[in-house]
């Protein structure tokens, strides 16, 4: 593959292919960010970066301002589907932490789903962020891959100048993070599981609201994520 570029988008034809972007990786019935309201955002101080090949976007990000000037509300992250396993993810995050650190933003919250495991590794154990609040059917009945299960979410705090995050920043994966594995691990497979087994990932949701809230209300927080037995690590 070609070099990949990372930059803000810029032109109504950019962030009308990050909606077609948006509809590929989410399926049909869930509703994209629209172009206009992506110009509008980045014109009021937001974030709208991609990762381009060429002229193709082949992931964006999604950064909203906050009332607080210091934090930012990373929206939405995308890529397309040919194009997982290069990382693109984890770089389009790293992009946003420089955009912001320039600007003087120095926490960049989002919300993902807990049960998949993809998303906790990268948001938790690859990127360094930590949780402590969790959110319940935070967005209502959704479409697409999310149809049909409560859209239960992880409010997560990524600190964009703590010793973990700027390791991770220079791509040190290994450096320990201390905390006790909650035993309850996330399927390998959500989407697969929804399909096969919707009773079963429901009930998984429920255990796994009720072992999260049950641990933040004693004050814990989830500070990583194990790979190999896909637990979360609490402290």
């Amino acid at each position: 593959m070609r070099e990949v570029i990372f930059r803000d988008l810029s032109g109504m034809a950019e962030f009308r292919a990050a909606e077609t972007l948006q509809r590929s990786v989410w399926g049909a019935g869930d509703q994209p960010d629209p172009a206009d309201l992506m110009m509008v955002v980045q014109g009021l101080g937001g974030l709208v970066g991609g990762a381009f090949v060429g002229d193709v976007l082949m992931g964006y990000i999604f950064g909203l301002p906050s009332r607080d000037p210091q934090v930012q509300h990373s929206h939405r992250l995308a890529v397309l589907p040919e194009a997982r396993g290069l990382g693109l993810g984890v770089k389009l995050k790293f992009y946003q932490r420089d955009w912001c650190l320039a600007r003087g933003i120095s926490t960049v919250q989002w919300t993902y789903d807990p049960l998949r495991p993809i998303n906790a590794t990268l948001n938790i154990h690859r990127l360094g962020a930590q949780s402590g609040r969790y959110l319940v059917d935070y967005y209502g009945e959704m479409e697409g891959i999310n149809r049909g299960i409560a859209s239960d979410r992880l409010l997560v705090d990524w600190v964009l100048d703590s010793p973990l995050v700027a390791a991770r920043a220079l791509g040190d994966v290994d450096l320990s993070v201390e905390g006790e594995l909650l035993p309850l691990a996330l399927p390998q497979d959500l989407d697969a599981l929804l399909a096969q087994d919707m009773a079963a990932a429901s009930g998984l949701r429920m255990q796994l609201r009720l072992a999260l809230q049950q641990r933040m209300a004693c004050g814990q927080r989830i500070v990583g994520f194990d790979k190999q037995s896909r637990c979360y690590r609490l402290a």
